[in-house]
């Protein structure tokens, strides 16, 4: 079994913002794939489904992004999950805007949500898929940058990226992040 978060906020005014790509992957990745109907547990909402041969929970927090891990914690200690069978879907400044990377543990790099759920985890062994959604170029534009909608010319691009991730998704959940990359990069290489 795998935890798969989703980072974003609650608020229906928050849904398209670049901070919320997390709870659209999700959703995504739940639609594609039939998931049961999200539900309300663990101060979120969570879908569960099967890819890649794997039962996957579907969380999204519905406790602010800097409190992401309230809502972590409780999902993995009720299912015994080791931090290892967790990946937080997130936005990453730090990445072209709509690439993906995968990786194993690290750092927060000043994500709110990843420092709440190293926090309430104890841990930074989860593995992390990393939307990109572009630098603002200076860092007094970050927060408004990050709490912006995607804008209208980003609309196909963003559909793009959220489009591939529900078709790689199996090949995330069957432990093969290097295909997934690799084929993540294949149908979204008209992305910007």
């Amino acid at each position: 079994m795998l935890l798969w978060v989703g980072l974003g906020n609650p608020e229906p005014g928050m849904a398209k913002q670049r901070h919320n790509i997390g709870f659209m992957a999700l959703d995504a990745i739940a639609h594609r794939h039939g998931f049961s109907p999200w539900r309300q547990r663990f101060k979120g909402l969570v879908a569960e489904g099967n890819l890649g041969g794997e039962r996957i929970v579907a969380l999204k927090p519905l406790t602010y992004m800097n409190l992401s891990g309230e809502s972590v914690q409780p999902a993995a200690a009720f299912y015994k999950l080791p931090t290892e069978a967790i990946t937080a879907f997130h936005d990453e400044l730090d990445l072209v805007a709509f690439k993906v990377r995968v990786k194993k543990g690290g750092g927060a790099a000043g994500h709110n949500g990843l420092r709440s759920m190293d926090k309430m985890l104890g841990s930074q062994d989860y593995w992390r898929v990393r939307l990109g959604i572009g630098h603002p170029g200076h860092k007094d534009r970050v927060h408004g940058h990050v709490l912006s909608d995607f804008a209208k010319a980003e609309q196909a691009d963003l559909n793009s990226l959220l489009d591939a991730l529900a078709d790689c998704a199996p090949l995330l959940a069957a432990g093969k992040a290097e295909d997934f990359m690799t084929r993540m990069a294949l149908l979204t290489q008209d992305a910007r």
